[in-house]
């Protein structure tokens, strides 16, 4: 009987180890955090509490679940802030979807028709403009479904490969990637719906990318691909450009993305590096 209530003992604590949004004795011993509780958007920049209110995020069956065309479209900002960190977490894309995890976050720009005083067809011209412009403030954007917040940032890429247009471009749009600037080498995403593992460690100018087990970018930031990238994009006079190779900012918030499609996140964990 004694053997018996320990072998249930052991069985329930390894199925209890496996629930999502949960930490385990050893991830806890090991430095490991939760960054969402399962239950909530409590320790995020919870959309539905700003002013004006957002909608791009909700907290459902355990999941962070990420709004199909929002009437406000943002993304969902860490309010904790990180500099050397690994991340895990686990993705799923609605088909034809796109998402991603940005990272080393350095600057923010709101977008609106009504911030233009003249139409700018160019989303990267857009930006540039309105980074050297006067920021408006968030209370002063309406809630009408054409708003867009976006973060200069790095970015993991979440994508469906089959169906969506950038993935179809390049294969430095594809899942893992980091976003148009490295390909992914080694492993693919699993089916449309199917739960990834995703994975990200950031350590000075190091970064890894990870997805399904399988490391996919290992790379520096200070490699000369990295700036090249980013002219070919953004050209060498461009804010985002600057900010991106210079990186003034050390640390941020983690950001999961809100780009109009329908993805949810589940297991993030995250643990300080030296």
């Amino acid at each position: 009987m004694t053997k018996t209530l320990w072998l249930m003992a052991v069985i329930g604590t390894a199925l209890s180890a496996a629930e999502p949004n949960t930490l385990t004795p050893a991830e806890r011993k090991a430095g490991w955090k939760l960054l969402f509780d399962g239950k909530s958007l409590a320790g995020w920049t919870d959309p539905a509490k700003q002013t004006p209110p957002g909608d791009s995020f909700r907290a459902v069956d355990g999941m962070i679940a990420v709004t199909a065309k929002p009437k406000f479209r943002e993304d969902l900002l860490s309010l904790e802030q990180f500099t050397n960190f690994e991340l895990r977490f686990e993705w799923k894309i609605s088909p034809g979807g796109n998402s991603g995890v940005k990272y080393l976050l350095q600057d923010t720009a709101f977008i609106h028709p009504s911030l233009f005083k003249t139409p700018i067809a160019k989303f990267e011209h857009r930006i540039d403009y309105l980074l050297r412009t006067k920021r408006p403030a968030r209370s002063s954007l309406p809630v009408d479904g054409k708003v867009e917040i976006y973060q200069v940032a790095f970015e993991y890429q979440v994508i469906d490969n089959t169906a969506h247009a950038d993935a179809k471009r390049s294969k430095k749009s594809w899942a893992g990637a980091l976003y148009q600037l490295l390909e992914p080498a080694g492993a693919g995403p699993k089916a449309v719906g199917e739960w990834n593992e995703g994975r990200i460690v950031i350590n000075g100018d190091r970064v890894e990318h990870w997805l399904n087990g399988v490391k996919v970018i290992d790379a520096s930031l200070n490699d000369p691909a990295i700036p090249a990238g980013l002219a070919m994009r953004w050209t060498d006079k461009s804010p985002v450009y600057e900010a991106l190779t210079k990186r003034p900012r050390k640390s941020g918030p983690i950001v999961l993305q809100n780009h109009d499609d329908a993805a949810w996140y589940r297991n993030l964990k995250i643990r300080r590096l030296p």
